[in-house]
């Protein structure tokens, strides 16, 4: 059996004095799409920026590449391999597409195996984004707002991550960049990089996702296949307001 990319248990998180999360445990394999489903304000965002080393207290533990990360700096934890996408994109908007695309660069990676992992270059993340490819010298701040979503993936592959946190890809975009966002992490896990989505939109995730967690106030619910998920009327009611 492969072993999974992330492997978190007992994790918490607080904000000041408010405790958001409260005992997350999941995992994600090697090209696999993992879903963390739920309402506004169940913990998604939080969940991913845990992870990422983004939270000034949290408790738990959580190990990426079979390495435990817990206490690592948000740098150490994106030098190791993990790439995360925040659902605000936070492009350089003064920055070309190319020129943004260079700041996330970093070097060639190997699987802990031993194997080489994807590497990403500018040409071929505009050959996965087209629309990009068509404005390299385009300033980020005059893009739609689904071209500097697509921008913000990019950027994130340049950093050669085999993981990826990818915080609610398809809010607020037109529907054809949804569906171009949806072919695109089709494409990743075809790489075998895993990827952990926050994400409300069902059908988006019925279309990319495996595997599905439920969050409601800071904690798991449910836990299931994605196609079981998809079947249990009750849950989605009950948790996902579908």
């Amino acid at each position: 059996m492969t072993a999974p990319l992330l492997e978190v248990s007992g994790l918490g998180g607080w904000y000041g004095a408010a405790q958001i999360l409260q005992d997350i445990a999941l995992d994600v394999g090697p090209g696999e799409v993992v879903a963390l489903m739920g309402r506004n304000g169940a913990g998604k965002s939080t969940t991913l920026k845990a992870i990422a080393g983004l939270l000034a207290r949290r408790s738990g533990q959580v190990r990426c590449m079979g390495q435990s990360i817990d206490g690592w700096p948000a740098y150490r934890i994106a030098r190791l391999g993990l790439g995360y996408v925040p659902e605000d994109r936070r492009i350089f908007t003064d920055l070309t597409v190319r020129e943004n695309l260079e700041v996330g660069r970093q070097a060639p990676r190997h699987w802990p195996d031993g194997r080489a992992a994807p590497h990403w270059t500018p040409e071929r993340l505009f050959t996965l984004f087209p629309n990009l490819g068509e404005m390299p010298d385009r300033a980020g701040g005059r893009m739609s707002g689904g071209e500097q979503q697509m921008l913000s993936v990019a950027r994130t592959l340049m950093g050669q991550p085999l993981l990826v946190l990818l915080d609610e890809p398809s809010e607020g975009v037109a529907p054809l960049i949804v569906e171009q966002m949806a072919q695109t992490i089709l494409a990743l896990k075809a790489e075998g990089i895993g990827i952990l989505l926050s994400e409300q939109n069902l059908p988006f995730c019925e279309a990319v996702a495996d595997r599905a967690y439920v969050l409601e106030k800071g904690q798991i619910r449910y836990a299931s296949s994605m196609q079981e998920l998809q079947g249990n009327l009750a849950v989605r009611k009950a948790y996902l307001g579908i």
